[in-house]
């Protein structure tokens, strides 16, 4: 019998992976305005571009110790799922909050900003609304089918080219990241949120994360309970890494 990290290190991982996520997402954007000032295409684009490739890396960083979620919606609907335990769920949840508003401060720190810039970067519209509902639903869906389907090897590089896709095809540039929200209100930059803005991305966030545990049920009805665990890439065990199928397998380094 395998049983997973100590919780202690999968909430350490979870805090430093979402720190660092905040801090490419708002640190890249940062850049992308003092880089390519009065273009906007081209600040998205570089924003986007760094998002993509830093997240494809933090995934592979921190996946096998915590599953990689840095999501309160990933890891709340991989508990609907059967895929982790409700309560160590809600403990991620402050570790992702309280890493990305760390990131935040790391971020405008590095480009010589004061550490904390409220954003007066107003969002809030019908068409984010919906923009951050069809967002949320489709990370989970990606997240998920590659978990239920065996390919969970695939997920850093199919989440990373999805969240640098969903930039451009939704109005929200994608946060689908409850954590993520929070964090940005602290960076009055290129990638920031008014917090008058961040209850509307919250809300329909969570209804997004609803609607795909929904559909993910529908779509992906066969499943072994304890798959998802893996999420974004299978969890270190004591014996090893387990897979998808949740036998476990050497890990690199150990000894």
């Amino acid at each position: 019998m395998t049983h997973p990290p100590d919780l202690r290190r999968r909430l350490a991982a979870e805090f430093l992976g979402s720190a660092f996520l905040a801090a490419i997402v708002i640190g890249s954007g940062i850049a992308a305005a003092r880089l390519s000032p009065s273009d906007m295409g081209l600040e998205l684009l570089e924003n986007a571009a760094a998002t993509a490739a830093g997240l494809f890396a933090i995934i592979l960083m921190f996946g096998p110790v915590s599953g990689a979620h840095f999501n309160p919606v990933v890891s709340f609907a991989d508990a609907a799922l059967s895929g982790m335990r409700w309560r160590d769920a809600a403990a991620y949840l402050p570790a992702q909050v309280a890493g990305c508003v760390t990131g935040a401060v790391a971020a405008n720190l590095m480009f010589a900003r004061a550490a904390v810039s409220i954003s007066v970067k107003q969002r809030a519209s019908g068409a984010h609304a919906l923009s951050e509902v069809i967002a949320t639903a489709g990370l989970l869906l990606v997240i998920f089918a590659l978990a239920r389907t065996g390919r969970a090897a695939s997920a850093p590089a199919a989440v990373g080219a999805y969240i640098g896709a969903a930039y451009w095809f939704t109005a929200s540039t994608s946060f689908a990241n409850p954590a993520i929200t929070v964090g940005r209100m602290f960076s009055d930059s290129f990638a920031g949120i008014a917090p008058s803005s961040a209850p509307v991305f919250i809300g329909a966030q969570v209804g997004g994360g609803i609607a795909g545990v929904v559909l993910i049920r529908l779509l992906y009805p066969a499943f072994t309970p304890g798959q998802a665990a893996a999420a974004v890439i299978p969890h270190e065990t004591g014996e090893g890494l387990a897979n998808a199928d949740g036998v476990a397998r050497p890990g690199p380094g150990r000894r």
